[in-house]
């Protein structure tokens, strides 16, 4: 068990790393995601790994603690309303706002073991005249490097590629080895993937005209969802979107973005609210 101290340290230790914000009831949850990691590093209780996480040199454990705790399920074609936006609205519009041959970039955050981008991927390959023979690329990020290399390598148990894909895509885009089932090197080709934390620096990551982050923001507080969108708003293309998950919204956290009319978990930037934040001097 942990005992309430300890319990009060993880949650102030996972609020800084990564901005989960954990609630008073999360107590199974912790215990069953740590405890592993107590098997893993043959520490002998919570008490000890709260004592090993003081000590800063505990890097390793540190990162693994984060990553137990904010690895999130996953599945192909999760939920249906975002993937039919992106294919009858988000990709018509920008390739007819794009001049030809500009690339499109699409960014995954918190893609976890890669079904997201995989499944954008293949909607890309499935509607090829929806980009006109464009260049797309794809970036799929995560905190946990063990989900990231699960993404990487492109390989499902029979349940996860049952969760959303059907038969005929599976067969089409995947290829059968062993137990499992590989993403095929046409798809795994068209996605990237690096690790990343929402809470670090945007700089370096560039432009991207669709920006995918479904139901991460419902573990951040309210102070880390603003920030958090804020500094979304400048990756994303004025003419571009972003996606949330179905139990998210933009609606009072901050300006930065504003819903697209009729489209549940789809957001465009407010530029009404960019300009009002740049100054006066700058826009002249």
């Amino acid at each position: 068990m942990i005992s309430a101290s300890d319990y009060e340290f993880f949650s102030r230790f996972l609020k800084q790393r990564s901005g989960l914000l954990l609630s008073e009831d999360k107590h199974y949850l912790l215990e069953s995601r740590l405890m592993p990691l107590l098997r893993k590093f043959d520490i002998p209780d919570f008490a000890r790994l709260a004592a090993v996480l003081r000590d800063s040199s505990s890097s390793i454990i540190a990162s693994a603690v984060v990553e137990a705790m904010t690895t999130n399920e996953t599945l192909f074609f999760r939920d249906k309303a975002p993937f039919e936006d992106f294919t009858r609205t988000m990709l018509p519009a920008l390739h007819a706002a794009r001049p030809a041959g500009q690339r499109l970039r699409i960014w995954c955050a918190a893609a976890s073991s890669g079904q997201e981008p995989y499944s954008l991927a293949i909607l890309l390959l499935e509607n090829p005249g929806l980009i006109g023979g464009r260049e797309v690329e794809i970036l799929g990020t995560d905190l946990s490097n063990d989900v990231l290399d699960r993404a990487r390598a492109g390989r499902y148990n029979q349940f996860e590629v049952q969760r959303g894909m059907g038969v005929q895509m599976l067969l089409k885009y995947f290829t059968k080895v062993g137990d499992l089932w590989e993403v095929n090197a046409r798809v795994r080709n068209m996605v990237q993937y690096r690790k990343f934390n929402l809470l670090d620096s945007y700089a370096g990551l560039g432009t991207f005209d669709i920006l995918f982050c479904r139901n991460v923001l419902i573990y951040f507080d309210a102070p880390t969802k603003t920030d958090i969108l804020s500094r979304m708003a400048r990756v994303v293309a004025g003419d571009g979107y972003l996606v949330l998950g179905a139990a998210e919204t933009v609606i009072g956290v901050g300006d930065a973005f504003k819903p697209l009319p009729q489209h549940r978990c789809t957001y465009v930037p407010n530029i009404e609210a960019r300009e009002r934040a740049i100054p006066t001097r700058a826009r002249t």
